[in-house]
């Protein structure tokens, strides 16, 4: 299920991107108070989450003594979804030349996504 979504060109550094994103959250989803995020985003956008949006942002880093590949909690639910969407030809290379058709495709394929597993 998708609660937020927001495509930015390759010039927007994802910790800013991030902010477009979660201020969508601000007015729905009371009931939603934590968020985890990959350490890519750690710093000042968690004080940001807390201070603007009166959530908690956690972050889902890999431990330092680990060696090699490990699983990380919470992050194969979000490679999982990339994979899923993967899957759809519009999806699988970045073709739209606009943000908000990627938007609207992955919307699209979300609905599908769903819409399949409601059938069943």
């Amino acid at each position: 299920m998708i609660l937020a979504l927001r495509v930015h060109e390759a010039s927007v550094q994802d910790r800013d991107g991030a902010k477009l994103v979660l201020a969508q959250l601000r007015s729905g989803f009371s009931r939603l108070k934590l968020i985890w995020a990959d350490g890519g985003y750690a710093g000042q956008l968690v004080h940001w989450t807390k201070q603007h949006l009166m959530r908690k942002l956690e972050i889902v880093k890999r431990s330092d003594d680990t060696a090699g590949f490990a699983v990380l909690p919470k992050r194969w639910i979000v490679e999982r979804t990339f994979a899923w969407l993967g899957r759809y030809r519009r999806l699988s290379k970045d073709y739209e030349l606009r943000t908000d058709n990627s938007e609207a495709f992955i919307l699209i394929a979300m609905i599908n996504l769903m819409s399949k597993r409601l059938a069943r």
